[in-house]
């Protein structure tokens, strides 16, 4: 007596709702579903499990953390490369089922979720309402919906010639729930694109009365969770200009986990905590079934959809930021600091440069 088995699975959970019905059917009738542990690498990553703590230990950011203040969600994942040779897999599945679906809707319902009981444990605090976050979302909407397709990708020998698979897409979402009415949540996510990088970014509403009162638009402040690499969290805040001048400009006070808690710092890499995490029986950081299926049921019309009219791509130029999207994304509710530019393999202030 005493013994247990514990499951670990990794994804593709299915590639729609059918298919996730399918092999959830087929594991719970060997298992059940507290032996199952779905791991999504997302919800190891340090960064990841600090948004909790985040959250819900700094009351400043309790007190903000709702449509009265924030404007826009937007998550990123952005790799430098493309598919290096998995070009056979990937044209199967895709940027939106690769990444979207599963690891940046993860993170997605951290950043939306009520407060759980606990933040630790075997209990299903955390994921109970991260299951309820889905719940609210509606399918997403076609025409909410930007894809691209780097050039070249169909030059690796194992990907059809006249492939239409996306292999950068840009989406809204919104969360219907008392908290986020009216806020949207923007995905963006690609390869062969300018940078490695996986962020979210909470951008607040502009300061009221703010032009009137500098005679200027006074930036939006931000608050930016880097994922990868150089894990940081910092705020975007406005401060005087320097010298005589009194307009603000933009600035950040930022927390870089290395320059802070010391370059000899070790945390352990996803994988690991998350392994660790199913020997221990705490089942906080995996996917449940109806989590699973709620997910499904968000993105697979939208995918059959594209499937279905064949829905072609637009070709970007690999290393830059993939086809147009701003000015749809400013459409969507992210107003883009116009001062800020890339330069250099970073994002500085035009003033830096």
């Amino acid at each position: 007596g005493g013994g247990w088995t514990r499951i670990i699975l990794e994804k593709p959970f299915g590639h729609d709702t059918d298919s996730c019905r399918v092999l959830t059917e087929s594991l719970s009738r060997s298992w059940s579903e507290s032996a199952l542990y779905r791991i999504d690498h997302y919800l190891g990553k340090e960064m990841v499990q600090n948004l909790l703590t985040l959250r819900f230990s700094n009351i400043f950011l309790s007190s903000l953390w709702s449509s009265q203040y924030i404007s826009s969600v937007m998550l990123t994942f952005k790799e430098p490369f493309g598919c290096d040779g998995r070009g056979g897999y990937f044209d199967r599945y895709g940027i939106i089922r690769d990444i979207i679906q599963n690891h940046l809707v993860q993170v997605m319902t951290l950043v939306a979720m009520e407060p759980p009981t606990k933040v630790d444990g075997p209990e299903d605090y955390i994921r109970s309402q991260k299951v309820a976050v889905l719940k609210s979302v509606l399918p997403i909407n076609p025409e909410d919906v930007i894809l691209g397709q780097y050039e070249g990708y169909t030059d690796d020998p194992t990907v059809p010639d006249d492939s239409t698979q996306a292999t950068f897409a840009a989406l809204k979402m919104e969360v219907n729930t008392p908290r986020w009415a009216g806020v949207p949540f923007i995905f963006k996510a690609g390869k062969s694109l300018n940078e490695r990088k996986a962020e979210v970014r909470i951008q607040f509403k502009s300061a009221p009365a703010s032009q009137f009162m500098f005679g200027v638009e006074c930036p939006r402040n931000e608050l930016v969770i880097r994922l990868q690499p150089k894990e940081e969290i910092y705020i975007k805040t406005n401060v005087k200009t320097p010298g005589f001048s009194s307009a603000p400009i933009q600035s950040e006070l930022a927390v870089e986990y290395i320059s802070h808690f010391g370059r000899n710092l070790r945390t352990p890499d996803a994988y690991s905590r998350l392994i660790l995490d199913v020997l221990r029986g705490r089942s906080a950081g995996f996917v449940r079934s109806d989590e699973l299926e709620e997910s499904w049921r968000v993105f697979t019309p939208l995918l059959h959809h594209l499937e279905s009219e064949g829905v072609k791509p637009e070709i970007y130029k690999q290393g830059t930021r993939g086809p147009p999207h701003d000015e749809k994304v400013e459409e969507w509710g992210y107003r883009r600091n116009e001062e800020y530019v890339y330069f250099d393999g970073e994002v500085v202030l035009k003033s830096k440069i």
